[in-house]
This record gives structure tokens, sequence and C-alpha cells, in this order.
């Protein structure tokens, strides 16, 4: 690897952020911390480098401190990874600076770990991204001895994709004009998600379509090698119409065979871990089932309502309950759950103690009995305090004997987080 290259290509990027215009995400980091940041392709991880280098500078940084790499960089398509040190020898040959290292989509250069956890061992301070969820790994979380913290970042939530649409809640916001604004608004995130691309282009849909084929072909076919990738489409279109549904592995065999497509459960369990590695899909667990019963019965949701969207003809239940599943994966992650028996409830959060159904409007009175009926019922060994229904539009209180239900708006919810 030519090092006058990586000089060009360090020096590039140094100008490149000082002249870049950012919206701010919400974000923390730990002020001597090295990060992986994790997630979806076009997520924001580069973005969320930015913004961290953005602040290191307005806090008094030299822009010479910088060294960002973006790996996808054409002319860095050769690169192996015995050549990494070339990218601190050429920056040495620049600065006589220790620097802060940004190392983007790494995952692309084999063995980028243990490169990465030289720098830390030297004292560097070091933030990586990568769209595989195999940096995850219990192989790479070894190599990396803990001296990373490891962050996932999602397309934006509700509250942020206002802010990039400028508009800032000012207090008391659900009572003056600007509601309708935000209702608006809602119905864009609700139908095409969160990427914070799509806010530039017009024809939405077709850019979600163009994104997740880079994601099936890109970073699923190809990455993996998968020889049947007829089965993997299947697979991710009818998970998509089954988001109510809870689904056992052989159950999907069993729907993925009756197409005529010969399948085994072994392949489901592959392709299903494959989904949620490359961060398209994520899983929650039935709270009341025997442990040994966990793993191969859940439910499964899509990262984004965007991407969910483009496989279904009548999305709006889905996408509903589909984007109070994010919300709250964001923030409880594997201590999300929901109940099922001979009733069922959406969601449970056990240190919340919270049900929480998901009903599109309760104009029908069998649909607001059959919330209630759930949300009221006993559940031996689970622990209840409050009681939810999210809705799209429908907001009241009331009471079934000593039981307070709330009924609240989802976009609402979205902004409050509660």
């Amino acid at each position: 690897m030519n090092k006058d290259v990586l000089k060009h290509i360090i020096i590039e990027n140094q100008e490149f952020t000082k002249s870049i215009t950012l919206i701010d995400r919400e974000l923390f980091v730990e002020e001597h911390g090295n990060y992986v940041f994790v997630g979806s392709r076009r997520a924001g991880k580069t973005y969320t480098m930015f913004q961290i280098m953005k602040q290191m500078i307005a806090n008094g940084l030299s822009l010479e401190a910088i060294l960002y790499i973006n790996f996808e960089d054409e002319r860095l398509l050769e690169l192996k990874s015995e050549e990494l040190t070339f990218v601190i020898d050429a920056y040495n040959e620049l600065y006589n600076l220790q620097p802060i290292v940004f190392l983007d989509e790494v995952q692309t250069i084999s063995g980028w770990e243990k490169f990465v956890r030289r720098l830390a061992d030297q004292s560097y301070r070091v933030f990586v991204t990568g769209s595989n969820a195999q940096m995850l790994s219990t192989e790479i979380a070894t190599t990396l001895g803990g001296r990373f913290l490891i962050q996932e970042i999602y397309p934006f939530s509700f509250k942020e994709y206002l802010v990039a649409n400028q508009l800032i809640l000012a207090e008391n916001w659900e009572f003056s004009s600007r509601r309708f604004e935000i209702r608006r608004l809602f119905d864009d995130y609700f139908h095409f998600g969160g990427f914070p691309e799509i806010l530039k282009f017009k024809e939405k849909r077709m850019w979600l379509n163009n994104l997740y084929q880079k994601i099936f072909f890109g970073d699923l076919i190809a990455r993996y090698k998968i020889r049947n990738d007829f089965a993997m489409k299947l697979i991710v279109k009818k998970m998509a119409e089954s988001i109510h549904d809870e689904m056992s592995f052989n159950r999907i065999k069993n729907i993925i065979q009756s197409t005529g497509i010969k399948i085994g459960t072994s392949t489901v369990i592959e392709y299903l871990a494959l989904l949620e590695e490359t961060w398209l899909m994520f899983s929650i667990q039935n709270y009341l089932s025997r442990l040994n019963d966990r793993e191969s019965q859940k439910k499964f949701y899509f990262i984004d309502n965007g991407i969910l969207s483009l496989f279904l003809l009548r999305p709006d239940t889905i996408l509903l309950e589909n984007i109070v599943a994010i919300a709250l994966y964001r923030r409880f992650k594997d201590q999300l759950f929901y109940l099922r028996t001979q009733t069922e409830v959406d969601f449970y959060i056990p240190q919340e103690r919270c049900l929480i159904q998901v009903a599109f409007n309760l104009a029908l009175s069998e649909t607001q009995l059959r919330e209630e009926k759930a949300l009221v019922k006993n559940y031996p060994g689970v622990e209840v305090e409050r009681r939810m229904i999210i809705t799209m539009d429908t907001e009241k209180e009331y009471m079934i004997d000593t039981l307070k239900i709330e009924v609240v708006p989802v976009w609402k919810w979205l902004i409050k987080g509660k």
C-alpha cells in the first residue's frame, strides 16, 4: 500500500470534517472510552463518528489530531491486514502528534481486531464502526479484551427525526398548533422509517428498496456465501407478514416448504441468525416460556419501518406494532418480552412492571375488550404495576375495577418516551 495515498486520504478527511454540517443526535460517550459502533448499513454510524469529531474540535482538539479512515474508500480496496500499520506510519510522517483514531467500516479488513487492540494497548483512543454483528462475537470480544465499549447505532428515533426536520419541541407542544405538523411528520416516519439519508430523497420507497438490495445481496448473500438466496428472500417476506405472530423454527420451515422450496430446520435457524447479525431484524422471547423453548419460539421485528413497509400491501397495523417494538428494544434490549398463554400481551417490560398492548384503534368494542382482557388477566410470576394500550390516535385513561388502563397515541408516546 502506497503511504502517499494514505496521507492524501488523511488530509482530505480532515478537511471534510471541518466543512461538514451536522444535526446532533442523542449521544453520550465516556471521556476516555474506546468505542465500537455497530448497526445497520446507513443507520448513521459514520455520522455519529463525525459528530464526535466535531464535538472534540469544538472543545479545543486540533483538526490535525483527527485520523479518520473509511475502509469502503475504493482507494483502499487492496489494503491487507498486515498493512494496517501503514495508516499510523503515514500519519506520523505528516504530524508529530498522537492522533485520535476513527476507523469506519473496518470489518472489511480481515484481522482488523488485532490491529485495533494493539492501538488501544499503545494508549491511542480509538473509535470503530462496522455493519456486521459478528463484530460482537465471543472471539472478537475476547480479542478486544474489555478495552472497548460497544454501542449500537439505530436509525433516527422519532424525536431525532423531528430535529432533523428542523422541528424543535417547545414546552406544552402538544397543546399548540405545531402538533399538526408533528402528526404530519409522523406519517412519513411511520411509513418510511428513520434512516437519516432518506430525508434527502423524494422517492423514498425507491431509496429504501435500493438500501434493502444492498443489505440483502451485499451483507447477506455475498458475505455469507448463501447458496439458496430464494429461500432467504421468502423467509424475509414471510417474517414481514408475520410481525404479530409468535414463530417457531419448524413453523417457518413448513411455510417455506409449502411454496415448493426444500429447506431444513437447521438452515432456517442459520438464516434467521444472519438476519439478526446484519441488523435487518431482531427478536424477543416469551417471558412465560420454559427456558429451553425461549430460543425456538420468538417474535421477530424489523429494525426500521421503512424496510418492513417494502413487503406489505396493507401495512398499518403491522407497522404500528413494529414501531413500538423498535422503540422498546432500543431502551430495554434483551429485557423486553411478550406474554403468551391462552391470551397474548404484545410487550412486557419486567423492570418497569409494564404490560403494553398495540391496537391501531379502539373503535370496535370487541377490539377494546380483547386488549383489556389480556391486560387485566393475572399471569403467575409476572409483576404488573402499569397497563397501556398504544394506538394510532386515541387517548384516554379509565379504570377497570382498581386497575388503570392508559391509552396513548403512538406519536405522543414516542416523543415522551414513557
